[in-house]
């Protein structure tokens, strides 16, 4: 069902991820949406830094015609030749206050655009940290409306990878896009400087320009898509070094010997990439050299015509140094808007990844009107034909499902590994939506309820639970967040889940980080993780508990304890529980036999014996193992 949904989703791009002048040129509507997000980070820093900008634009075109004053005023008191012996007598005569004015100008100016251009970079550091935090806050928000079934679509991890990296990559276009804005008004000063001498002098420049913005233009597009092609094998390649070296894998890399060929898998994978990093930074670096020699051979045609100029006493020679001045900055300006304003289009391909992330939306959200989840659940869920099968998968997870869960029912759930046993208690929680038929809740769809309300009556334990490197505590308030620091809340859970003796066993008790991914960090075993992990499910006051193998990690006696527990603290409760050990499954009110997605047989531990099929057959194979 959601598999053509997914597609539509990724934009379209062609084979190798090269974009399309116009999908170059479409990628700049992304520039308004990325203002206005660095707006709405900070307007006061935005416009402190655009404002000193503007400023110091104006800065280079005025500390030039200063410049040009003080060399006239210098050729000037040299053709007057001045009648003094000294500095000094000239400095009280007077002759050289109009130069030391000048120069006293130009000091002022220059310390004013050192200062500007740090107040630039102060207020650019804090903006694009700001603006980092923002777009991570808004990216981890985002990501948690999505379906279950978008993070494990491989194209929208992709997707989802690209859009991570550029939450901390793309601050650099803030700054380029702030310092375009600040260029252009400097050039459009030094043009006007240069319009009143020689006109035709801008049009060289220009012409002369086009060739290396052209250039800059198309390897711009080769390496968004040389880094678009290769997301997959970047995964692949943060994925291989993380398993290298991590205290998850520490363990099989060590006994195996595994690092040598987790080694060998990274340079294979890294030194294709730079080869052909290698390859497109050579053939940008030949043509880039090339083209911009035009730009500098349009330069000396101008300063040969502007040294003609003043040879022939057109010019002074504060103009010459002026108009010389003002030609090479106004080439260095214009060549960096023509190749920054590449870049810029460049980038905005790669905000492309980040907006098109958020423009993603999830297909299982609550309806318009939703209704309230009953409290008490007073009949239960009913399962009326439900199959479900997962994106491009061939084989049906779960097929013709048909029975019911009553309220206050304990039932548990059996079978071989892939029976589907897992995806029903997803449906059951509504991380999936079934592709036939529907499950009802106290005979209404559950499509039809909140789903914020409907998960928070939910409470599961998952085979593989997260293991959260925090405290013991937060490990188990994470269950119910509104009440993290409910500390009675927290030991109470714990207590249910036999975990309150392995955390009063830690150095700090519930305040003793857990987990060795930090240094003050105390690992457990996996059956102590295990029980952490339970007790965060009984942090909720949830009407319904799922157990999906959460005690695989524990001894059969421990197991059953747990189970135990389980059964007695789900009194008056709709329970659900997942064990592949017949002693723990025994106890539940009905059970479920699930075969290859279908539901072979339903009843209790003694009825299901006495029909002699694939119940009795596994509980035969268990008992024999204990023999």
């Amino acid at each position: 069902m959601n598999s053509a949904a997914s597609e539509s989703r990724v934009p379209p791009r062609s084979g190798d991820g090269k974009p399309s002048l116009r999908e170059r040129f479409d990628a700049l509507r992304n520039l308004p949406p990325f203002l206005r997000q660095i707006w709405s980070t900070s307007p006061g820093l935005t416009l402190m830094t655009l404002s000193l900008r503007l400023i110091r634009a104006l800065l280079p075109i005025a500390t030039l015609y200063v410049g040009k004053l003080i060399i006239d005023e210098a050729v000037r008191l040299v053709a007057a030749g001045p009648d003094v012996d000294s500095l000094a007598a000239a400095w009280h005569g007077g002759q050289l206050d109009t130069l030391l004015a000048l120069l006293a100008l130009e000091f002022g100016l220059a310390v004013a655009s050192d200062l500007l251009g740090r107040l630039v970079s102060y207020g650019d550091a804090l903006l694009s940290e700001l603006f980092t935090n923002a777009t991570s806050v808004r990216l981890m928000e985002h990501a948690a409306t999505l379906d279950l079934e978008d993070f494990e679509d491989p194209e929208l991890q992709d997707k989802l990878d690209r859009a991570r990296r550029q939450t901390m990559g793309r601050m650099n276009l803030m700054s380029q896009l702030f310092g375009q804005v600040q260029d252009s008004i400097t050039v459009v000063a030094f043009a006007i400087g240069l319009l009143v001498y020689a006109p035709w002098l801008i049009a060289l420049l220009a012409i002369a320009l086009v060739p290396a913005f052209v250039g800059e233009a198309h390897f711009n597009a080769l390496s968004y898509s040389l880094n678009y092609a290769w997301t997959p094998e970047r995964r692949q390649l943060e994925y291989v070094r993380q398993m290298g070296a991590s205290v998850e894998t520490a363990k099989e890399v060590k006994i195996f010997n595994l690092h040598r060929f987790l080694i060998a898998r990274y340079r294979a994978l890294a030194e294709k990439f730079y080869r052909a990093s290698r390859a497109l930074a050579r053939r940008r670096a030949f043509w880039g050299t090339l083209l911009a020699a035009l730009g500098t051979l349009g330069y000396y045609v101008a300063y040969g015509y502007i040294a003609w100029r003043t040879v022939r006493g057109d010019f002074s020679i504060g103009d010459l140094t002026f108009l010389a001045g003002s030609f090479l900055r106004l080439r260095q300006l214009l060549e960096g808007l023509l190749v920054g304003f590449s870049q810029v289009a460049g980038q905005a391909l790669y905000l492309d990844d980040l907006f098109s992330f958020f423009e993603i939306k999830p297909e299982i959200v609550s309806p318009a009107l939703p209704r309230p989840v009953p409290r008490p659940i007073r009949h239960g869920f009913a399962f009326e034909n439900v199959g479900f099968r997962y994106p491009d998968a061939e084989r049906w997870a779960l097929r013709g499902l048909n029975f019911e869960l009553r309220a206050g029912e304990v039932l548990a759930l059996v079978g071989e590994n892939g029976a589907g046993k897992t995806t029903l208690v997803k449906l059951l929680a509504r991380l999936y939506d079934p592709d036939e038929g529907r499950i009802l809740l106290d005979g209404r769809d559950l499509r039809e309820y909140d789903l914020d309300e409907l998960r928070a009556n939910v409470g599961v334990v998952f085979q593989d639970f997260v293991r959260y490197h925090l405290t013991a505590g937060e490990n188990i308030g994470v269950g119910q967040i509104d009440a993290m620091h409910d500390r009675a809340r927290i030991r109470d859970a714990a207590r249910r889940a036999l975990a309150d003796e392995v955390i009063e066993s830690l150095p700090r008790g519930y305040d003793q980080v857990i987990g060795r991914r930090f240094k003050t960090g105390v690992d457990l075993s996996g059956g102590q993780w295990q029980k952490i992990a339970i007790a965060r499910a009984y942090m909720r006051d949830a009407q319904v508990m799922i157990l999906d193998e959460p005690t695989a990690a524990l001894d059969a006696r421990a197991e059953f304890e747990v189970f135990q527990r389980f059964k007695e603290l789900s009194a008056q409760r709709t329970a659900v529980l997942i064990s592949h050990r017949f002693s723990s499954v025994r106890m539940a009110d009905r059970i479920l036999v699930l075969a290859e997605g279908r539901l072979e047989a339903s009843g209790t531990h003694a009825e299901l014996l006495a029909q002699g099929g694939r119940y009795a057959e596994l509980f035969e194979l268990q008992a024999a193992g204990y023999r």
